[in-house]
């Protein structure tokens, strides 16, 4: 399927608010509901659409501890890789992992109760033997900007 400019809105459009009616939807992109329903469809179907959520409030719930992690192993194998991908994606504080170029292999963002519960995972995930060499911690302070949606029609001017 190949994308044209009002895929790309609806798309960008349905980022920012998924619960939006198709007849919202439909005006904000210049359509009519039935085509634009017919689109969301389609891409639903082909996986542009990978699902729907809802963006909880943390503060809301409590205290929450942001840690981004840098993570480096020992040895880059392919079963060493494995290892540690099967083990690092079973562990719920784990809501970003990256493959990232530079002077460390992994970037991990980790969300925790408590400084206390951070250190405990790490120190179960040093102790399971799954090739971490060295890993490095910085605890986020404060977020003055956190958005949830990508800038698709600046991304892919089509």
């Amino acid at each position: 399927m190949k994308l044209d400019r009002i895929d790309i809105k609806i798309l960008s459009e349905l980022q920012k608010n998924g619960r939006m009616t198709y007849v919202e939807l439909a005006e904000l992109v210049n359509l009519s509901a039935t085509p634009c329903l017919v689109r969301v469809k389609k891409l639903q179907a082909e996986g542009y659409i990978g699902g729907y959520s809802a963006q909880i409030n943390m503060g809301k719930l409590g205290q929450v501890l942001t840690v981004f992690t840098e993570i480096t192993l020992r040895n880059h194998r392919q079963a060493d890789i494995a290892r540690f991908m099967s083990a690092i994606q079973n562990i719920d504080q784990v809501i970003e992992c990256h493959i990232v170029s530079g002077d460390y292999d992994y970037l991990v963002k980790f969300v925790a109760s408590s400084i206390g519960e951070y250190q405990s995972l790490m120190e179960r995930l040093v102790e399971m033997d799954i090739g971490i060499e060295k890993y490095f911690s910085f605890v986020v302070l404060k977020s003055p900007i956190t958005k949830y949606h990508m800038p698709l029609t600046n991304l892919f001017d089509i």
